[in-house]
């Protein structure tokens, strides 16, 4: 059936391509026009004036009456005895269309195409031109062209679906778009093989192509891609889109090859979607829409958004921003479920345009749930969102910790369904799993730190918002707290206000241990950072390099024992991996100059020591007493030498010789006395 492609698609047959009939009465051959009104070459003159808008059809009543049965009605119920003038502005396909149909009851051969078939069948069905009054009547021989010629060739389809826009409801409740949507789809999802039409995307001609033309696009020529389809389906209106999308997506069509066709429909019929350049440029602190206009992002690349304003009196604005609506959530619910159906780039644009044109809530929520399930795809130009609420940042943070949220959870859920699995494949599953989830933790929080790093240039950025989003994650996402140092060390630049207290608030989001050695020494000469977080960084660089050096002795040693700590050298260094891979002599360098240093620091302190020693022995020299009596001094003598006589003999006596050395003295004292 395919093969009718080499038919042609403006003056393809149906009995040759003519619809004609028996003449009734007035004998005639064509239909003369003069400016916007209509005759027929006879010369019976006519009897009845059809007014179908600007149109005017000066017509004669039985070649209508034997053919329609709704002029039937319009002129015999009428109270009118000499009913003259019919007006039709409700006929769907509009003067084109009651124009084929009123020649066609006068018996003047028709051409049907793919161009005005839909139209001319409507019509049919509102004049009512059935079976009944005349056999081979105009809605038989419109239906038999759409099924046998239409439906068979994939360009036609794609015609009729696309000239339908027009004639809703007519067109729907006939099943015309319903029949031509599912022939689409069944052609799109067959063998490309077996395809003999042209598929290259260029613009549709009405007429289809030569045989020389098939000949060259056939497959034997160049193989059929896989996309050649959707050129032809983005001509269509959204909700035949869907349609069609729909139906193809029932055929079982890959969902990779669907959400294609989506994003390339989207590229087509959303102009703003796929912007790189702009027209307008914010200032660091931002851009607030005016009473009478909006902001639109236009650099996807960030820093720059395209500012497009509106009047909210612009009737076509509002027809432009209504339809656009339409188009974005339309696309939204047709998006298949899988996780790499579109690309999470597409995904975060969708979703800008959606928060801009005010889409509604829980077609937003389903839209950041599917940027959560593969959001470690998402780069920083996407996620720089502006804020379009009546917030005072330049981003939309509170979008970005959604997603995040959404990210977690997604995570969380594939962990703990497994499903039914034997013991072996499941910790099989459970190990690829938990690599796949952290490595994908990983990317994100690299992702996490450089929006961190650019929004906190906004100084309305809030401090509770920029340490919610940066302790979002995990600590074990985090390998290297690098990229977060350089965050906080941006919202102080951004903010120099801030307390003590909040400063110390901020730094608490960072682990000073992962911390890497460049970043080390930049924290330690960086006058933004409280004085604490200055002496944690320096603690745990100490302990790195200790650990270092013990992991060199240790090689060093020759020990048979010995196992590499190259692992943990990695983690403890994994910033910046370039401090070994330029290589290890210079980090021994480094550390032999430390190692000198500290045992300088040591010869002093013991000098140090030694002084203070002698100081002391000065100062208690100076404040003994001048002048004793001779009592005093013999007493203190005779004391000093009981202690040291005890000090000696406390091995041998123990407590007693202390017992006796204390009565001694009293007994001489007695004599004494």
């Amino acid at each position: 059936m395919w093969d009718s492609e080499s038919e042609s698609g403006a003056g393809r047959d149906y009995d040759n391509g003519v619809l004609s009939s028996t003449k009734h009465g007035v004998q005639t051959d064509r239909f003369e026009q003069r400016g916007k009104s209509w005759f027929v070459a006879t010369d019976v003159p006519s009897d009845l004036l059809v007014q179908i808008g600007d149109f005017s059809f000066h017509l004669h009543k039985y070649p209508l009456l034997s053919r329609s049965g709704k002029m039937n009605r319009l002129i015999y119920d009428s109270r009118e005895v000499e009913l003259s003038k019919v007006s039709m502005d409700e006929i769907p396909g509009g003067a084109e269309a009651f124009e084929l149909a009123a020649k066609f009851c006068y018996g003047i051969a028709v051409d049907l195409t793919a161009t005005n078939i839909s139209g001319l069948r409507c019509a049919a069905e509102y004049l009512e031109m059935t079976e009944d009054l005349e056999e081979g009547n105009l809605i038989f021989k419109t239906e038999a062209f759409l099924s046998y010629v239409v439906l068979s060739s994939w360009r036609d389809s794609i015609l009729v679906l696309k000239s339908c826009e027009k004639l809703s409801p007519w067109a729907e409740n006939l099943q015309i778009v319903r029949r031509c949507s599912e022939s689409i789809a069944w052609k799109a999802c067959a063998n490309p093989k077996g395809i003999r039409w042209q598929y290259t995307g260029k613009p549709m001609k009405v007429s289809s192509p030569s045989w020389n033309e098939m000949k060259d696009s056939s497959p034997s020529r160049s193989p059929v891609p896989p996309d050649w389809w959707y050129e032809d389906v983005s001509i269509l209106r959204i909700d035949h889109f869907v349609r069609v999308i729909t139906a193809i997506k029932v055929k079982g069509m890959r969902y990779e090859l669907v959400g294609a066709a989506i994003t390339h429909y989207a590229t087509k019929t959303l102009p703003g979607l796929i912007k790189e350049g702009s027209t307008g440029s914010l200032g660091e602190e931002g851009s607030s829409s005016g009473s009478g206009g909006m902001v639109v992002s236009g650099n996807w690349k960030g820093g720059l958004h395209m500012i497009v304003s509106g009047n909210k009196d612009d009737q076509f604005s509002i027809t432009q921003t209504r339809d656009q609506r339409m188009i974005i959530e339309s696309l939204i619910s047709i998006i298949p479920p899988q996780k790499d159906s579109v690309s999470c780039s597409f995904l975060l644009r969708l979703l800008r345009m959606a928060n801009l044109l005010k889409v509604a809530p829980a077609l937003v929520t389903e839209l950041e749930k599917r940027v959560g399930m593969q959001f470690e795809q998402a780069t920083l130009a996407d996620l720089l969102i502006p804020c379009y609420s009546k917030t005072d940042t330049m981003y939309d943070v509170d979008l970005v910790q959604r997603l995040l949220e959404h990210f977690l959870i997604q995570e969380q859920m594939e962990t703990e369904s497994p499903g039914r699995q034997s013991m072996s494949e499941k910790h099989m599953y459970d190990g690829i799993q938990r690599s796949n989830n952290s490595n994908a933790k990983m990317r994100v929080a690299r992702l996490v730190d450089s929006y961190l790093t650019e929004v906190s240039r906004d100084k309305n950025l809030s401090l509770t918002k920029f340490q919610v989003l940066a302790e979002a994650l995990p600590e074990s996402a985090r390998s290297c707290d690098d990229g977060l140092y350089r965050a906080i060390d941006s919202y102080l630049k951004a903010h120099p206000t801030l307390s003590e207290h909040e400063r110390k608030r901020l730094c608490r989001v960072m682990d000073c241990q992962k911390l890497s050695m460049d970043a080390c020494m930049h924290a330690a000469q960086n006058e933004r950072l409280p004085l604490r977080v200055v002496v944690q960084v320096l603690f745990s660089e100490q302990v790195k390099i200790s650990n270092a050096i013990a992991s060199n002795s240790v090689k060093e040693t020759g020990d048979p024992h010995y196992q590499p700590l190259v692992q943990n050298r990695k983690t403890l260094l994994e910033g910046t991996p370039q401090s070994f891979q330029e290589g290890w002599a210079a980090a021994k360098k480094d550390i032999n100059t430390l190692k000198f240093e500290l045992e300088t620091v040591k010869t002093k302190y013991l000098e140090l020591q030694h002084e203070m020693e002698n100081l002391q022995r000065q100062f208690d020299k100076g404040t003994k007493p001048k002048q004793q009596s001779a009592w005093t001094s013999g007493w203190k003598k005779l004391s000093k030498i009981t202690k040291m006589n005890t000090m000696e003999n406390n091995e041998v006596g123990g407590q007693n010789n202390v017992a006796q050395a204390r009565k001694a003295p009293r007994r001489w004292r007695n004599s004494i006395s």
